[in-house]
């Protein structure tokens, strides 16, 4: 099965943190807080996921209150952090929203995220990722982790459903197609 097929089923984007959302670097500041950059690119993204009417997800081991605060920003359905399994994660985020798997998009960067990757219906990684996660990857993004891939992703699914002119319209505002 082709890769716009698999995305035309997709109403769940779920992403990794570390390494997709952001570069994968690690910042500490003074009082040992972790520091982590996000692409405006993929914000604008997640945005336009909801637009579409789709619903977004991470699942991270780790920690943080940057996630938490960008996540809340973005309004991200669901945030998941400290998941020591990530596929326990997966599985109530399906149940949550009555969803199976092939409905489900998943990108990951890192070997931790292999185990998802093989069970949602797709599976992305970022152009930067481990060879073993590109293996795995239905498609892998021509952008790196924290460089618009998380875009990147959300425009070939949204391509695929036939929704991306209808977003883009909606940005450009009330009579903008007149004005063409």
């Amino acid at each position: 099965m082709d890769t716009e097929v698999r995305a035309r089923r997709v109403k769940l984007l779920i992403f990794d943190v570390d390494g997709v959302l952001t570069s994968g670097q690690l910042l500490f500041g003074p009082d040992g807080e972790a520091l982590k950059v996000f692409h405006a690119h993929d914000g604008l993204g997640i945005s336009t996921a909801h637009r579409a009417g789709l619903k977004t997800a991470v699942i991270t081991g780790r920690e943080s209150e940057m996630v938490r605060r960008r996540g809340s920003e973005l309004a991200i359905t669901d945030i998941c952090q400290g998941a020591k399994d990530k596929v326990a994660h997966l599985t109530e985020l399906l149940d949550k929203h009555n969803l199976t798997a092939d409905e489900a998009a998943y990108t990951g960067d890192d070997l931790n995220d292999l185990a998802v990757m093989a069970r949602v219906g797709l599976a992305f990684a970022v152009a930067n990722a481990a060879p073993e996660v590109k293996a795995a990857a239905h498609y892998v993004t021509a952008r790196a982790g924290g460089d618009g891939a998380v875009r990147e992703v959300i425009e070939l699914i949204l391509k695929a459903q036939g929704k991306w002119a209808a977003v883009v319209d909606s940005f450009r505002g009330p009579g903008a197609a007149a004005r063409q």
